[in-house]
């Protein structure tokens, strides 16, 4: 009887040592591994702050209700001839029950609103960028700049496939970064081309929907330079998982440096473009980056073999839309189709690219129409229009 006594004082404790754990190491709680991050932003600190001090609330609740149920059990047993209170109800107990909840979330929700409206406070931002999700990929544009560019999976398709050895960077890399400036507000522009996707950078606290006839805002503030990565959120399509988010945060001069090369490199891919035009491309230069182009671009969808997935993207091996109507492959190329996975590539790749990948598309596997896409065929579509 002693030890059944000893095990419920044991018992009994229980609540009491807990939060006695809990309290005395609330600094342990940064760097414990099952617990959420502190992020990299004064916001993302905010959020940190917040969830911790939820979470010791609720660790005093616990540890009050715990106790009052464990020494009622103990000492109001039938053993120690306890009987039942016989009462139909208390106004006084019924109000303080029902005062002593609210009240605890009116402290609770002081701090929550503060951090939310913070949240959502995108006003007198140093610089705007528009993040549009498509499948399945991001494209960035700076409203101050003239630069503009999509963000695709860098991951190599034999990883996919399981024919190479996964790197530590696995379906997390990308070929081109989001560039950012530290110190300055950052203001984004978030939709979305197709479906509903969500930009999502775990250490700055933002994790925004993106939906297509919308733009929704938020914001971000980063001091320190680094690489940050995140994913899309929202289940968007079969290659959802191949959407990684990287943000690269670099010191001002080197965010203005960056800027120069990227508005220069843009100049001289237009003028490139413009020069192209007016040249004649062989068949081996134009399947050699046809190649390159519908692999990093098309497969994905069409597969490596051009067959497609039965039922759902169309087989590109022996289709009547690349073996003859040239003007209609490309417009589908160019403009894409509506209400489908297949997305407009006219701003996606450059007028060399276009030419090279509808070319590769006519001659592979077995297609072998032998029919040559020069840019200048491309330029022309674009500029007649849809």
């Amino acid at each position: 009887m002693k030890r059944y006594l000893s095990s419920l004082r044991c018992v009994a404790n229980y609540p009491v040592l807990m939060w006695m754990l809990f309290i005395s190491t609330p600094l342990q709680a940064q760097t414990e591994k099952y617990n959420m991050t502190r992020g990299a932003t004064d916001i993302s600190h905010q959020v940190y702050d917040l969830h911790m001090a939820i979470f010791y609330i609720c660790c005093v609740i616990g540890a009050i209700v715990f106790a009052l149920m464990f020494w009622s059990i103990i000492y109001h047993r039938k053993s120690k001839g306890a009987k039942a209170e016989q009462f139909h109800g208390s106004l006084k107990i019924e109000l303080l029950w029902t005062a002593i909840p609210a009240v605890i979330l009116v402290v609770m929700a002081i701090p929550a609103s503060k951090t939310l409206i913070a949240m959502e406070d995108a006003s007198k931002a140093d610089l705007t960028v528009l993040v549009t999700g498509s499948q399945w990929k991001w494209h960035y544009k700076y409203m101050e700049y003239p630069i503009e560019y999509y963000s695709m999976l860098a991951t190599p398709r034999d990883q996919i496939d399981n024919l190479a050895e996964k790197t530590e960077l696995y379906l997390r890399d990308v070929d081109k970064p989001l560039v950012l400036p530290t110190g300055k507000k950052i203001r984004f522009l978030v939709t979305a081309d197709d479906v509903i996707h969500a930009w999502w950078v775990p250490a700055f606290a933002i994790k925004k929907d993106a939906n297509p006839g919308f733009i929704n805002e938020t914001w971000t503030k980063v001091d320190k330079p680094g690489i940050y990565r995140g994913q899309c959120a929202e289940l968007c399509g079969k290659d959802h998982g191949f959407m990684p988010v990287v943000v690269d945060v670099r010191t001002p001069e080197e965010f203005d440096r960056w800027a120069a090369e990227q508005v220069e490199l843009q100049a001289q891919a237009k003028a490139e473009a413009e020069k192209a035009a007016q040249q004649t491309q062989s068949m081996e230069e134009l399947m050699a980056l046809g190649e390159k182009t519908y692999e990093s671009h098309c497969a994905m969808c069409h597969q490596i073999s051009g067959e497609g997935l039965p039922g759902a993207i169309p087989a590109l091996k022996g289709s009547a839309m690349v073996t003859q109507d040239i003007s209609a492959h490309i417009h589908i190329v160019v403009y894409g189709k509506p209400a489908t996975a297949m997305q407009a590539f006219a701003k996606q790749l450059t007028t060399s690219e276009l030419a090279a990948v509808i070319t590769y598309e006519r001659n592979a596997w077995g297609n072998n129409t032998g029919d040559l896409v020069q840019v200048a065929d491309v330029a022309a579509a674009i500029e007649a229009g849809e």
